[in-house]
């Protein structure tokens, strides 16, 4: 971690040409011409060359006003409303501030299920590479409207850790109210290396319009990094923040790309897939995993939680209840209980294969 200028680092930012930027509710409702100063700056690197994918928040922000609520609601229908009505006041917003600047954009709805789900995924990409192709910038937007799990659990912080990889995106910049992540002592940290090293600086987030917050952005930066993307954490209420970290400016938090990067299959089941169990693994079978990255053994399963599924993603624990990692299973709950705690006389003794399985990183 470092408080001064980062030089060599942040030299790299600028031969970066695939970008993701994600802007959320708080930022666009500040009342500060956010919209017009973002197309600027997307207007800005489209001529330098660079390609730009946009993740917005703000169409629940922008309809509960509309439909004349006081205050964001918290029950899912009207959150859903919400969504629906603010969701053509966004885009209208967006259509006029780039197209003011000759800027072509398109929205592109997301659930999870539509990244999560390989085919999906693989047809969101092409179309998403199409857009960028012809110049056009993408904005992306989880589909609240319909998304009942999105809406109470997700954020859009999340899904821009989940489209950088699906768009091969160098730099991810999360874009906040603040000029990045801060000290104890209210001092910007310029660079991060390890995660880690600033949780303890990380609140809660007390917008009245949004669901992220630092810890979110922290959260979704770590993912990025992991997939092998630079990361930076800005101020959005700053005119040519966005041009001063693509030149390589000593602006905002940057985070380094991960040392050891998640394959693109493995970041799937890390981040992408939603474990739908537990498997809880003995001391031996969790320092197996832990240490020597080592298959999932039925003789070393002590139990398991939850209806999974051959192929659904599981949480793997220790026998304290840690986690240790997560991967794809190769049996159900039902054969998994079943098996537990014996040496296998079947095909196969292994419920989770090494290449299916993501460790992390030892606390």
């Amino acid at each position: 971690m470092s408080r001064s200028k980062a030089k060599a680092p942040r030299e790299e930012l600028a031969r970066l040409s695939r970008i993701v930027i994600k802007i959320g509710s708080s930022s666009l409702a500040a009342g500060n011409d956010a919209t017009a100063r973002l197309a600027s700056s997307v207007a800005a690197l489209r001529k330098a060359n660079k390609s730009v994918v946009l993740v917005s928040s703000g169409a629940i922000a922008l309809g509960f006003r509309k439909l004349g609520y006081a205050s964001r609601p918290k029950e899912v229908a009207k959150l859903q409303a919400s969504a629906a009505a603010g969701q053509t006041l966004l885009m209208r917003a967006y259509e006029e501030a780039f197209g003011a600047r000759g800027v072509t954009v398109a929205q592109v709805l997301l659930t999870h299920s539509d990244v999560a789900e390989r085919t999906r995924a693989n047809n969101a990409r092409a179309a998403l590479a199409e857009l960028l192709a012809v110049g056009a910038v993408p904005i992306l937007n989880e589909n609240d409207s319909v998304a009942v799990e999105e809406i109470k659990f997700g954020d859009n912080d999340q899904l821009a850790a989940m489209v950088t990889p699906l768009v091969d995106g160098e730099l991810l910049i999360l874009l906040s109210d603040v000029p990045g992540v801060l000290d104890h002592e209210g001092k910007r940290v310029s660079t991060v290396r390890d995660v880690k090293e600033i949780l303890p600086f990380l609140r809660k987030s007390k917008s009245s319009v949004g669901t992220g917050g630092m810890a979110s952005k922290v959260e979704a930066a770590r993912r990025a990094a992991l997939a092998g993307a630079h990361v930076v954490i800005a101020d959005a209420s700053v005119d040519g923040q966005i041009e001063a970290i693509v030149r390589g400016d000593d602006v905002g938090t940057q985070f380094l790309p991960a040392a050891d990067r998640l394959s693109a299959r493995k970041y799937w089941i890390a981040f992408t897939l939603r474990p739908r169990g537990d498997v809880i693994l003995d001391p031996g079978a969790a320092s197996a995993v832990r240490d020597r990255q080592k298959s999932v053994l039925f003789v070393g399963v002590l139990g398991v939680r939850g209806e999974f599924r051959a192929g659904d993603a599981v949480r793997l624990l220790d026998a304290t209840g840690a986690e240790l990692g997560r991967g794809l299973a190769k049996q159900g709950a039902t054969d998994a209980v079943r098996l537990a705690g014996h040496t296998s006389d079947e095909d196969d003794n292994v419920l989770i294969h090494r290449d299916e399985l993501v460790v992390w990183p030892a606390p």
